[in-house]
């Protein structure tokens, strides 16, 4: 069900948990959807001995389109107009992520409703891990 600009204050909030427990296998998963197999992502040996981190880690495409699945599941299938991120924190095996989705702003543009809204993505421990913005097309 679409939002509803009659229904909506800036400040109101909706939270929702995108993942619990990110695994090896799904970050896999992703580069092979994605393509993109940096062995930073993949490679355990590599990320620890060669590049020095702890273990292998999230791509950032991955956090954001984690952020987008609670975005749209928020605003509704076909209503984002604008959606972008900065990434704050890596993300690693094992994490649990919750985005929390904030109403910025109402306005109407071009005789369309549209709802501002801001994006906080954090891990179990409270990091953000994820910052961005959004805005859609709302009902009346």
């Amino acid at each position: 069900m679409a939002l509803k600009a009659s229904a909506l204050k800036v400040g109101d909030t909706k939270k929702e948990r995108v993942v619990e427990n990110l695994s090896r296998t799904q970050i896999v998963q992703y580069a092979g959807v994605s393509g993109d197999y940096n062995p930073l992502h993949t490679d355990e040996v590599y990320t620890v001995q060669a590049a020095g981190y702890p273990s292998v880690f999230a791509h950032g495409m991955l956090t954001m389109g984690l952020t987008g699945k609670a975005l749209t599941n928020y605003v509704g299938d076909g209503r984002l107009t604008k959606f972008g991120v900065r990434f704050t924190n890596q993300v690693w095996p094992g994490d649990t992520l919750d985005t929390t989705i904030t109403v910025d702003g109402l306005r109407e543009e071009n005789g369309q409703k549209l709802v501002d809204l801001k994006l906080s993505t954090t891990n179990q421990d409270g990091k953000e891990v994820v910052s961005g913005t959004a805005t859609a097309r709302v009902d009346p």
